[in-house]
């Protein structure tokens, strides 16, 4: 990856919506070669797909919190009991005193319960500690610029 692709993405990541052509002039590129790097990278892997953000207390989701989950086994086979259970937007095998981490949007504290009992559910959880974010001072994608 060169530094034109690190500005494709970047410039994509500010607004999946622009134009090749605008995307090219941005990166010192024609509209047609924009689209054939935008292409490749997306054939390599290196852009999964193409989202928008969302305000997650527009979408009746503002109880945001991060679970850390024990377990009595190793949970790096557990990935799809995680991502079964539609609340959670981000599930990490960790090193440390637990396990897993797993980001939890939820609209009350009530389905954050019932999310932790559905954890409870997966085999070899033995434990979960939920801690609740009060405020988002931000988040951002991964950044493909040096530094």
């Amino acid at each position: 990856m060169d530094d034109i692709d690190r500005r494709l993405i970047a410039l994509l990541q500010e607004d999946a919506t622009v134009s090749y052509a605008t995307l090219g002039k941005g990166a010192g590129l024609s509209a047609g070669a924009a689209h054939e790097r935008v292409r490749k990278l997306r054939e390599r892997g290196v852009i999964r797909r193409t989202t928008v953000e969302v305000d997650p207390a527009a979408l009746d989701r503002g109880v945001l919190a991060f679970v850390m989950v024990d377990s009595t086994a190793w949970m790096g086979e557990s990935a799809d009991a995680f991502a079964a259970i539609a609340e959670i937007q981000e599930a990490h095998v960790i090193a440390g005193s637990a396990s897993v981490l797993v980001k939890v949007r939820t609209a009350t504290t009530g389905q954050l319960q019932d999310v932790l009992r559905r954890l409870y559910a997966i085999e070899g959880v033995s434990g979960t500690q939920a801690t609740v974010s009060l405020e988002t001072f931000f988040e951002r994608p991964v950044s493909p610029l040096p530094g």
